[in-house]
């Protein structure tokens, strides 16, 4: 690698540490290389880091199973890792594996085969040798509708799916957040939606998901979502919920001990997060004395189990009317989540797990009261928290949503009888 490019990749790091004090044109510019890595900013980052130059990474390893499912190319979070994970480890005659483009200066997450972004662009040599090893699986899973084989196909996921259909293999979709979430219906459902800060950006991102919903409705395949609210969107679709290893963040202490009530809070985007729209009104506790405040900035994930072990309190997200990955992080830590989450996601959750959601639901212009009223009750801090492990335990933790994969889907049961 070049100096120019060790430079890049050294300020690329310090970015993606720093996102939340970033502002948000350079937070988009982060996601659409994270996101669409076939786009502009990803053909840039590619010559920028790298220009396809180097060894060609093997192609993902195939399964000697009966049924093999292959998961890519986005792993937004590392989920496509933890969804195949799960698969493994509930179904002994199922072999998962998950690809993902891996994207210079600390984007990537664990996965089990990374191929850089600029091979994934432009090395047709890799995109053949990947479609060889994708067809030899029995089921594949295309998340967020994007791309499996950079270029080969022309970026263009019907051609994708038609040509491993012809291969025999059995394809589904699993829709993340953004590639289906409709601006026009968020604003519709929510007054705080963030799809309110930009028309232009909104526009786009609604285009984008037209394009995605009409790909998703042209073809008669299964249809998976990762968060609850994207089913207002999809409502045929099935819920695969978001997976994380409660074991890492389980904490030894209770929240609601301590004798000033800390309260955390840790955007990885502050103004998709509505940081912004709360900050005033949580200093204000903290300048009467009532909280101490601890707004986080910086931390690398591996961090994170320790904020959370000094936390009581953690609050999440007050525009998006659902939740992720962090609010289960946090659950599993056994504190105490405050955010805003629509009625009808909490309705399905019920219905679909038969456990009421514990998070403490609280707007821009309730969040005040909402963290009073939990000052004030220490013994309610302390069944929340428990009831945020236990959630967590029973929905979030694989085994619910390899069964969701499986009995929509896969029917690993049947195909091994």
């Amino acid at each position: 690698m070049n100096q120019f490019a060790k430079f890049a990749m050294t300020i690329t790091d310090r970015l993606v540490r720093n996102r939340s004090r970033l502002p948000l044109w350079l937070n988009k510019l982060i996601d659409s290389v994270a996101k669409n890595p076939d786009g502009i900013a990803g053909k840039i980052a590619s010559l920028v880091l790298g220009g396809g130059a180097g060894a060609v990474p093997k192609a993902t390893d195939v399964p000697s199973t009966e049924i093999r499912l292959y998961i890519g190319s986005t792993n937004y979070a590392g989920q496509g890792y933890q969804w195949a994970r799960a698969m493994t480890a509930s179904y002994p005659g199922v072999g998962a594996r998950n690809m993902a483009v891996e994207l210079p200066g600390g984007f990537a997450f664990p996965a089990d085969s990374l191929v850089p972004v600029a091979i994934y662009n432009r090395s047709k040599a890799w995109q053949q040798a990947e479609f060889q090893a994708a067809s030899a699986f029995t089921h594949v899973l295309i998340e967020a509708e994007r791309p499996l084989f950079g270029s080969l196909y022309g970026r263009d996921v019907a051609r994708e799916i038609a040509a491993l259909t012809a291969q025999g293999v059995s394809m589904a979709f699993l829709s993340h957040g953004t590639d289906a979430r409709s601006p026009r219906r968020h604003l519709a459902t929510t007054p705080w939606s963030h799809f309110a800060d930009s028309p232009t950006e909104t526009a786009a991102t609604q285009a984008d998901v037209d394009l995605n919903l009409a790909l998703i409705a042209a073809h008669n395949l299964p249809v998976f979502v990762s968060t609850p609210d994207l089913l207002l969107d999809l409502p045929s679709a099935k819920w695969c919920p978001v997976v994380i290893d409660p074991r890492a963040w389980q904490q030894s202490r209770p929240s609601g001990q301590q004798k000033k009530v800390v309260v955390a809070h840790a955007p990885s985007m502050g103004s998709a997060k509505g940081t912004h729209l709360i900050d005033d009104a949580v200093r204000n506790l903290a300048a009467q004395g009532i909280i101490e405040y601890r707004p986080v900035s910086g931390v690398a994930s591996a961090d994170m189990p320790a904020v959370f072990r000094d936390a009581d309190i953690v609050l999440d997200q007050f525009r998006a009317g659902s939740y992720g990955v962090a609010a289960c992080e946090a659950m599993a830590s056994g504190r105490v989540v405050v955010g805003h989450v629509l009625p009808d996601v909490r309705r399905y959750v019920r219905e679909s797990t038969g456990r009421d959601l514990p998070i403490v639901e609280a707007n821009p212009t309730t969040i005040a009261a909402t963290i009073l009223a939990l000052v004030d009750d220490r013994e309610r801090m302390r069944s929340l928290g428990t009831q945020g492990e236990e959630f967590v335990a029973q929905v979030h933790s694989g085994a619910l949503s390899a069964a969701v994969l499986n009995d929509n889907w896969i029917h690993a049961d049947d195909l091994a009888h």
